[in-house]
């Protein structure tokens, strides 16, 4: 499988999200270095998914700026995102139900498929060409998760664990420099959730990539992330490696939970 270019910083500054008068997420700002695997944690409702929404354009902030190889991808229609290098999974799975693994994954290369219309109607060399080297592509991504007994089957006919592989692998599909994982670990029991710390170790080892993550399990959070960024109602708590932000008397407070009376 081919390795992604090496990835820009993503730089996230003071954000702001508001739903009337409901704000959800209020001045955050944080950086992400390339390589990082970087993880948002906080209690729900905390805004942490609001974070994704806003950098991959389901929402648009009310304040704010989300810089990504010196592109601000504020001012980008929601389709271009994946186009600058960012791929995400999603809380609720959003996959092909009536697709197999292979055509949903075939999907996630889209953005790769140049060719006209009637190239495409017609089926010419050249489209049959970019076709078998998405194939080969996506057979890359099913060896690295070891989809290859699900290859051919029916996305209703998968256990939830295995469908949580098959987004993580869609999104590996777009051959993104930067990953959002949102929740990966939840409804996984703990040998998934062991064999998903291994993929994402590996994902920015051997194929470079910069890991966003936002979870509730923190040991997964503890064994795979470099840093940790704590929310609580839309804003910064806490940010550091995960000791010292399990540690920070305000996160045990909102997040973890307060032993005071």
């Amino acid at each position: 499988m081919s390795t992604a270019p090496a990835s820009a910083g993503l730089q996230v500054r003071q954000l702001a999200l508001r739903f009337g008068g409901v704000h959800a997420i209020r001045d955050v700002s944080f950086d992400v270095a390339p390589g990082e695997i970087f993880a948002i944690i906080g209690p729900n409702g905390a805004g942490k998914t609001s974070v994704f929404n806003v950098i991959t354009r389901v929402f648009d902030p009310t304040a704010g700026s989300v810089l990504f190889g010196g592109v601000d991808l504020i001012g980008l229609p929601r389709h271009r995102v994946v186009e600058q290098g960012i791929a995400r999974t999603f809380q609720n799975i959003e996959l092909f139900e009536g697709a197999t693994v292979l055509d949903n994954l075939m999907l996630g290369c889209h953005r790769f498929a140049r060719e006209s219309f009637w190239g495409q109607c017609l089926w010419t060399p050249k489209v049959r060409q970019t076709e078998a080297q998405l194939r080969a592509h996506v057979e890359d991504v099913i060896d690295l998760l070891d989809l290859a007994p699900h290859r051919n089957t029916l996305i209703t006919g998968l256990p939830y664990g295995v469908r949580k592989v098959v987004e993580l692998a869609r999104a590996l599909a777009t051959r993104p420099q930067v990953l959002l994982l949102d929740e990966p670990a939840s409804g996984l029991n703990p040998e998934e959730t062991r064999d998903l710390a291994f993929w994402i170790e590996d994902i920015r080892s051997d194929l470079g990539m910069t890991v966003v993550m936002v979870e509730h399990d923190m040991s997964l959070v503890s064994e795979v992330a470099d840093r940790v960024l704590c929310m609580n109602l839309g804003e910064v708590l806490s940010t550091g490696t995960p000791a010292q932000v399990q540690s920070d008397p305000k996160v045990i407070a909102a997040y973890l939970g307060s032993t005071d009376s």
